[in-house]
């Protein structure tokens, strides 16, 4: 599904490039710099309305394509189907030029320019090669697991999947407890003294507490 998704961004990418960027090229062409003079005599281009318009063209094309690019949950295809659409049909223009420009459909709108003119100059080529970049992205062919409401977490998962991991893990901390326990060195009693403080007095030391003096 996601991939299917995928075509139907490419179409409307594709319809974007040769619709809205193509226009939005042929308008910045427009005007003294096609004939090698500096565009607005040198000066500013804010209030020539052609350029900008040209400009916003291109740049809302260039946004999309970005968001296409970038976002990893889009499908690869979204971006990738355009871009080898693009550079096929530079190659074709490289080993036959009459043959790339027949096949331009709506040639004799300002669309059909504009696509020739950016296809003259490489600009076809340029975008292309951005384009086809996230085909090469194993992760992009992958969508990201999403976690269904209600779904265990991770550790219950593997508590429910093995069911003797719990029990496996607590009969090992025993036996290495019980290990420590019997490798442990315990105090080694004096048998000349008494345990207990109230205990029979030493037979060399001071009487204890629960001791009384020989009266003799």
């Amino acid at each position: 599904m996601r991939h299917l998704i995928g075509v139907l961004l490419a179409i409307v990418m594709a319809a974007a490039v040769f619709f809205v960027a193509s226009w939005g090229y042929l308008k910045l062409l427009t005007g003294s710099a096609r004939s090698g003079v500096l565009a607005g005599g040198g000066g500013s281009l804010i209030h020539n309305h052609a350029v900008l318009e040209g400009f916003g063209a291109l740049l809302a094309v260039g946004l999309i394509a970005g968001v296409l690019i970038a976002l990893p949950m889009i499908s690869p295809l979204a971006s990738g189907l355009p871009g080898l659409v693009l550079l096929a049909w530079t190659g074709l223009y490289l080993f036959s030029v009459r043959h790339a420009v027949q096949y331009i459909p709506l040639k004799s709108k300002s669309y059909g320019v504009g696509f020739e003119d950016l296809l003259f100059d490489g600009v076809l080529a340029l975008v292309g090669l951005a384009m086809i970049i996230p085909l090469f992205v194993p992760s992009r062919w992958r969508g990201r697991p999403v976690a269904a409401i209600g779904s265990p977490a991770p550790y219950e998962a593997v508590a429910t999947t093995y069911p003797d991991l719990g029990v496996t893990q607590t009969m090992a901390g025993g036996s290495l407890l019980s290990d420590w326990a019997e490798t442990r060195p315990q105090p080694q009693a004096d048998p000349g003294r008494s345990q207990a403080p109230w205990g029979p007095a030493d037979p060399g030391g001071p009487a204890g507490p629960g001791t009384t003096a020989d009266s003799s």
